[in-house]
């Protein structure tokens, strides 16, 4: 299969070329061609399986054929439950349209809204938004939805976990009936499958991968350690192992700072982004990442929506989530793309019981390590 079977147009094939996508991913092949036939999708698929271009190019398609040579109104809605996965999304829509004549913007919280609601003034075909910053700024009419033709929830069961599901029905209520809906999860709990049936319309099931699985390129294990002996296990690790770039997941805030001084103090670069960092201090964090400016990036699970890096060999728990589902999406950030990833986890005896729930919702009991 490639992507030129998928009838895209040449001005976005184009793009899809320079960036080198070579063929479609599973969930690319089987999702684009429902959305250019106008129909409602509920898909369900792991991160780093393309599943933003899955969505992102066709809605492209439809919004350059439709063209409506009115001002500019926002025409296609994609919600998202963190900025930075707001910004990674944008990013995508704007790379995938750079031949196309639409307009693109993204709103998010934590930062000031004056750029962003000049951006909106100017016109705007594409809008990517979080629900808070959403909901803020249609309060203040400075935006109007009754145009859009599109609606997309993204990372629907993080939505979910984050507490905005009532800022969502807020959102859909405000937007016309007559729609195209997307939805897009990684796992499908009941939450997610009833919420579904409130917005979509006889939806196509797409689902690519078993329910609340992980890759199969991803290597997973467990440390059974003490609490206060996680720091030194962290330590050896990042030392023995010679990798160079580390995502670590803590469960709290204070917990990743700490983290942090304890590995700076031990000359490993490190930093930390959580909801109480500010925007900039959180993407100049994820920048340097990027960059191998910093070997370990430390981050919560809110914050680490949307953190979109190629080969990333390894991937942390240092406390283990106590929502299940959390822990795929954790261990996710590795292993994209079919490429191997590392996934290790620190289990506590506190922690023995969401280690329990975690091997129940993957289906398999994880590696014993030790050092």
């Amino acid at each position: 299969m490639t992507f030129q079977k998928l009838n895209i147009l040449p001005a976005i094939l184009k793009v899809l070329d320079e960036e080198q996508y070579v063929s479609p991913t599973p969930i690319q092949e089987q999702v684009i061609p429902l959305i250019l036939e106008g129909k409602d999708v509920l898909g369900c698929a792991q991160t780093g399986t393309g599943k933003t271009a899955a969505f992102a190019v066709p809605i492209l398609q439809q919004l350059e054929f439709r063209k409506d040579i009115k001002t500019k109104v926002i025409r296609a809605l994609i919600l998202t439950p963190t900025r930075e996965l707001a910004i990674q999304v944008g990013d995508n829509f704007t790379r995938y349209g750079s031949y196309l004549n639409l307009s693109c913007t993204t709103i998010f919280g934590g930062v000031s809204q004056v750029s962003q609601v000049k951006a909106l003034k100017r016109g705007s075909d594409i809008l990517i938004a979080t629900p808070g910053r959403l909901l803020d700024l249609m309060n203040q009419n400075l935006i109007n939805l009754e145009h859009l033709e599109i609606f997309v929830l993204d990372e629907a069961d993080r939505m979910l976990d984050m507490g905005f599901v009532h800022d969502v029905k807020k959102i859909v209520n405000c937007i016309p009936a007559k729609r195209q809906t997307l939805l897009f999860s990684a796992t499908m709990p009941k939450s997610i499958q009833q919420l579904a049936n409130n917005l979509l319309t006889n939806p196509s099931y797409i689902n690519v991968s078993p329910v609340s699985s992980a890759s199969q390129s991803i290597t997973q294990s467990v440390y059974f350690v003490e609490k206060n002996d996680k720091e030194q296990l962290l330590s050896k690790l990042l030392n023995d192992s010679g990798v160079l770039r580390s995502l670590v997941f803590t469960r709290t805030k204070r917990g990743a700072n700490q983290v942090v001084k304890n590995l700076m103090n031990q000359g490993i670069l490190a930093a930390a982004i959580h909801g109480n960092k500010s925007q900039n201090a959180r993407q100049k964090a994820l920048d340097d990442f990027k960059q191998n400016a910093l070997r370990v990036l430390v981050a919560t699970d809110i914050a680490a929506r949307g953190v979109d890096i190629d080969d990333l060999p390894h991937v942390v728990n240092y406390d283990l989530p106590n929502i299940p589902e959390t822990y795929v999406h954790r261990i996710g950030r590795t292993g994209r793309g079919g490429k191997k990833g590392i996934a290790v986890s620190f289990c506590s005896n506190e922690e023995k019981i969401d280690l329990k729930s975690i091997e129940k919702l993957i289906g398999t009991k994880l590696s014993i390590s030790s050092i």
